[in-house]
């Protein structure tokens, strides 16, 4: 299973979520969209994960905090307890034993990340 994970502030559009996936080169091989739970339900990210007709995963902030990332943003760090919430969604939807295929990436309007992750079962 392939999914991208995504971080983004409360003013991020649709736009800024495509681009960011898109940045990653991944965009069209993509099983699933994963973001903290309490961000799945913003309008942006709702019409998005529709538009991309996959699963979609709510990440626990306890799983958010628990998971290595390999980049580190401070404002993540302060805000979420991670190096980076796209990361660190992803890695936590893809299952144990995923690994990062591409690290966060950032949209034009810098208002999402977005990274890739890999599950075992591929």
């Amino acid at each position: 299973m392939i999914v991208a994970g995504f971080g983004f502030t409360t003013s991020a559009t649709f736009d800024s979520l495509k681009q960011a996936l898109d940045a990653t080169g991944y965009a069209m091989q993509i099983d699933g969209v994963a973001t903290a739970a309490d961000k799945t339900q913003t309008p942006a990210f709702v019409g998005f994960a529709k538009a991309q007709k996959c699963a979609v995963f709510k990440v626990a902030t306890t799983e958010i905090e628990a998971t290595q990332t390999q980049t580190q943003s401070p404002i993540s760090a302060r805000e979420r307890g991670t190096g980076s919430v796209a990361e660190a969604a992803a890695l936590s939807a893809a299952g144990p034993g995923a690994t990062l295929i591409i690290s966060r990436q950032i949209s034009n309007d810098r208002m999402a990340t977005c990274a890739i992750a890999k599950g075992p079962n591929l």
